[in-house]
């Protein structure tokens, strides 16, 4: 092998060496570019979670604050509830027996007032009149214990 020989072949590996390392080069800087897409991405990310999180903790102080304001107006209702059904009649068991008589006595009275034929036109309006202002005159205690319920739920 000749001087030249020997020149050639390391000018051939030194080229092939510069062109890898130009190629090793380009995919270095692209990579970087890369991780530092991939970086900014995660910052925006991060930033996205801290507001959801704090979305989270402002959605948890309004439903706090919302129970309690539920809660007070509910104590509110049934202290008003209470007040007037203590007000009205001593205790609602005694109220409801003592309308339930009350009741039975109407319809017993009816027969007399209402005229011999049971099934004529007025004396099923009246019976109906009766039956309503009966029943307006109640307060309807299982249905207003349904609704407190249904707050409660």
């Amino acid at each position: 092998m000749t001087n030249a020989e020997t020149i050639s072949k390391l000018n051939n590996a030194l080229s092939t060496l510069i062109k890898a390392y130009e190629e090793l080069q380009d995919e270095n800087n692209n990579l970087k570019s890369r991780i530092n897409e991939l970086e900014d991405e995660v910052l925006e990310l991060e930033a996205a979670k801290e507001d959801l999180e704090k979305n989270v903790d402002e959605f948890k102080n309004h439903t706090q604050e919302d129970k309690s304001n539920i809660s007070s107006m509910l104590g509110k209702i049934e202290s008003i509830l209470n007040r007037k059904i203590g007000d009205s009649t001593p205790s609602s068991s005694t109220a409801t027996k003592v309308e339930d008589k009350k009741e039975e006595e109407e319809v017993k009275e009816e027969p007399n007032i209402l005229n011999t034929n049971p099934n004529s036109f007025e004396n099923v309006l009246q019976k109906e009149e009766v039956k309503e202002e009966s029943n307006s005159n109640k307060i309807d205690l299982n249905r207003m214990a349904s609704l407190l319920n249904g707050f409660n739920h």
